[in-house]
C-alpha cells in the first residue's frame, strides 16, 4: 500500500521526480506510483505541476500585488460566488478566503503598477458586493512554497547617500 500523503509531499517538494525515483523513495513499485498518481488526479487532489521561478533573475518585467477585498457575502452562497467571479480574470493568480478585517485575498500579476491599478479600479472594485480593497505591492520575494530565493550579488551591496 502506498502512503498517499508521503507521495504528495514528495511531489510538492519536487514535481520533476520521475515515477521510478518516487517508487524507490517510497519502497513501492513504479506501477503502484503510477496508479496512485492517476487516482489522486481523478480525485482532484493533484491539480497540476508548477515550477517556482525567480522572475527577478530574468528580463521579464512584472509587478505582483496582494489585494485584500471586503465583500458582502451572499445568502446560500457565502463568499463562493464572488470568489469565483474574481478568479475568472486572467490577471488573478490566487484567491483565498481569509479571517480578519478583509474577506478575500487576491494575488495578481501585471506588467506595471498602472496595469495593476487599472485592474483594481476598473475590474475588482466595481464588482457588486465588493465594499472595499487594500492593495499591497510585493517588492521582493524571500521564500515561496518552502523555497528560499537566493540573493543576487548586486542585492548584497548597501549604498548610503548623504
Amino acid at each position: 500500500m502506498i502512503d498517499a500523503v508521503k507521495l504528495l509531499q514528495l511531489l510538492e517538494s519536487d514535481c520533476t521526480l520521475k515515477n521510478d525515483q518516487l517508487a524507490a523513495m517510497l519502497g513501492v513499485t513504479e506501477a503502484q506510483v503510477e496508479e496512485a498518481i492517476q487516482k489522486l488526479r481523478e480525485e482532484h487532489i493533484i491539480l497540476g505541476k508548477q515550477a517556482v521561478i525567480d522572475w527577478d533573475r530574468t528580463q521579464r518585467e512584472a509587478v505582483t500585488a496582494l489585494i485584500e477585498v471586503k465583500v458582502t457575502p451572499q445568502r446560500g452562497e457565502g463568499f463562493d460566488r464572488i470568489a469565483e467571479r474574481i478568479y475568472q480574470y486572467d490577471e488573478v493568480e490566487s484567491v483565498y478566503l481569509m479571517s480578519g478585517a478583509y474577506d478575500l485575498t487576491v494575488i495578481i500579476s501585471g506588467r506595471s503598477l498602472k496595469e495593476v491599478a487599472h485592474f483594481v479600479g476598473e475590474k475588482l472594485a466595481v464588482i457588486e458586493d465588493v465594499t472595499g480593497t487594500a492593495t499591497h505591492f510585493i517588492l521582493r520575494k524571500y521564500k515561496e512554497k518552502h523555497i528560499i530565493f537566493e540573493k543576487r550579488p548586486e542585492q548584497e551591496k548597501e549604498w548610503i547617500f548623504v
